[in-house]
C-alpha cells in the first residue's frame, strides 16, 4: 500500500513539474526580447535578409567567368542527300550526283569559358544588390520597432484584463453582501422593494461585464501568443504588474529628447528609396554603353557509322576556340532616352516623397510626445478621482443602511466608483502604450 502511494506521489509530482516546464515566466522586457527572435515578421525579415547576401552574390557572379560544358550524340534516321554536279565524278556534264556527306552517327563535347569584360548595367547591378542588402537590414530594424510596440500592447492588454476582473470580483464580492443585507431589511419591512430590485439591476450589470472582461482576457493572452510568437502554446505567466509598468514607463526626459530625423528608421528607408531611384537612372544611362565580352572553348568531335565511341582506336579530333564580342548600341528609336526620362521623373517623386515623410516624422513625434504627456497627466487625475469616488461610495453605502439616502443614490455613487476603476485601470495601460509609441516615433533602438 506504501509502495502504491508512494508511486502516485511520484506521478502527481512529475506531472507538476513537467507542467511548471511548460510554462513561460516573462517580464514586460524578457516578453520583447522573446518577441525579437520568435515573432512570424521578425524571423520572415530575417530570412529575407539571408535572401538578399545570396542575391547580392548572385548578382556578383555575373562577372566571374563562367564554365559550361556540352557533349552531343546525333544519330541519323536517315542522312541528308546532297547533290553535286555529276562532272566531278566524270559524269555528263548538268547531271547531278546524289551524295551522303558524314557518318551516321557522331559526338561532340566541348567546355567554353565566359568571362563578362565591361557592362556599365552590370556595374549598376551590384550596386543595386548592395543597396537591396541595406533595406533588407533597415526592414528588419522597422519590423523589430513594431514588433516592440505590439509586444508592449498586448502585454499591457492582458494585464488590463486580469487587473479589471480583480477590480470585478471584489466589487461582486461587496455588491452581494450590500444586496443579501438590503433583502434581509426588506424581510424585515424596514426599506421598500425598489431599493432590493436597484441593487440587483448594478449586480446583474457587474456580472455582464465581468463574464465580458474574462472573455477579453483570453483573446489578450491569444493577442500576446501571436505577437511573441509563441508557437508551442506555452502558457505565459506575466510578472509584470501595471503598477510597477507605470512607475517604470515614467520617464518625462523623452519630453524634452531631441530628434534627429537622420537616424530615424522610415527617414532611412524613405532615403534608400530615392538612392534605388537614382540607380535605375543609372541603369537606364549605361544601356546605351557598349558591351564587352569573351570566351574560350575546347572541344572534342567523332564520327562513325555504327555505335564505336568507347572503343579504344575511336578517332577523336579536337579544337579550340578564343573569340571577343563587342556589342555597341546605336540607334533605339529613342525608347533609350524615353526610359531614362521615366527613371528621372521617378527620382523627382521619390525626392518629394522625402520631404513629405521628413514633415510626417517630425509631426508624429511631437504629437507622441503630447499624447504621452497627457497620459501621465490623465493617470495622476484618474488616481484622485479614483480615491474621491471611493469616498463619496462608502459615505452613501453608510447613508443607504442608516435610511439617509435612497438606493438610487447608492446606485449612482457605485457606478461613478466603477467608471473611475475603469478610467484609473485604462490610465495605466495608456501611460505604458504611450510611451512605447513615443519610444517608437523617437526610433530609440532595441537594446538586444
Amino acid at each position: 500500500m506504501k509502495k502504491y502511494i508512494l508511486s502516485v506521489f511520484v506521478f502527481f509530482l512529475i506531472g507538476a513539474l513537467m507542467a511548471q516546464e511548460k510554462e513561460i515566466r516573462m517580464s514586460m522586457e524578457e516578453a520583447v526580447d522573446y518577441a525579437i527572435k520568435n515573432n512570424y515578421n521578425n524571423q520572415i525579415a530575417a530570412n529575407n535578409i539571408e535572401a538578399a547576401e545570396e542575391k547580392k552574390w548572385e548578382t556578383t557572379t555575373i562577372g566571374l567567368p563562367q564554365i559550361n560544358g556540352k557533349v552531343d550524340y546525333q544519330y541519323w534516321l536517315k542522312q541528308q542527300i546532297s547533290l553535286i554536279p555529276a562532272e566531278v565524278f566524270g559524269g555528263m556534264e548538268g547531271d547531278f550526283a546524289e551524295v551522303v556527306f558524314g557518318t551516321k552517327q557522331n559526338v561532340n563535347a566541348a567546355v567554353t569559358l565566359n568571362q563578362l569584360l565591361f557592362d556599365g548595367s552590370y556595374l549598376v547591378a551590384l550596386q543595386s544588390a548592395k543597396t537591396y542588402l541595406k533595406i533588407s537590414k533597415q526592414a528588419k530594424e522597422k519590423t523589430e520597432l513594431s514588433t516592440r510596440e505590439a509586444v508592449i500592447n498586448a502585454y499591457g492588454n492582458v494585464l488590463v484584463a486580469e487587473k479589471s476582473i480583480a477590480i470585478l470580483e471584489n466589487n461582486k464580492k461587496i455588491l452581494s453582501k450590500s444586496l443579501s443585507e438590503t433583502e434581509k431589511i426588506y424581510e424585515n419591512g424596514l426599506t421598500e422593494l425598489e431599493n432590493v430590485e436597484q441593487l440587483q439591476i448594478t449586480l446583474g450589470n457587474l456580472e455582464n461585464n465581468l463574464r465580458n472582461t474574462i472573455r477579453l482576457k483570453n483573446i489578450g493572452y491569444q493577442m500576446l501568443d501571436i505577437a511573441l510568437g509563441n508557437v508551442k502554446g506555452q502558457k505565459i505567466v506575466l510578472t509584470d504588474t501595471l503598477e510597477n509598468l507605470v512607475f517604470q514607463n515614467t520617464d518625462l526626459s523623452l519630453i524634452s529628447k531631441s530628434f534627429n530625423i537622420e537616424k530615424h528608421i522610415d527617414y532611412k528607408m524613405a532615403k534608400n528609396n530615392t538612392q534605388v531611384n537614382e540607380l535605375m537612372v543609372k541603369l537606364e544611362k549605361s544601356k546605351a554603353l557598349p558591351s564587352l565580352s569573351a570566351f574560350i572553348n575546347y572541344g572534342v568531335n567523332a564520327n562513325s557509322e555504327s555505335f564505336t565511341f568507347f572503343d579504344g582506336d575511336q578517332n577523336w579530333f579536337d579544337y579550340s576556340l578564343l573569340g571577343v564580342s563587342l556589342n555597341v548600341p546605336i540607334f533605339s528609336s529613342f525608347a533609350r532616352k524615353s526610359r531614362t526620362a521615366q527613371a528621372k521623373i521617378e527620382l523627382e517623386n521619390s525626392l518629394i516623397q522625402l520631404q513629405e515623410v521628413k514633415q510626417k516624422l517630425n509631426l508624429q513625434t511631437e504629437r507622441a510626445k503630447s499624447e504621452y504627456q497627457l497620459s501621465l497627466e490623465n493617470y495622476e487625475t484618474a488616481k484622485k478621482n479614483l480615491n474621491l469616488a471611493e469616498r463619496i461610495e462608502k459615505k452613501q453605502q453608510i447613508k443607504f443602511f442608516e435610511g439617509i439616502s435612497s438606493s438610487f443614490d447608492l446606485s449612482q455613487a457605485q457606478n461613478q466608483l466603477y467608471t473611475q476603476q475603469s478610467n484609473y485601470v485604462q490610465s495605466m495601460l495608456n501611460v505604458i502604450a504611450k510611451k512605447a509609441q513615443l519610444e517608437t516615433a523617437l526610433n530609440i533602438p532595441i537594446n538586444n
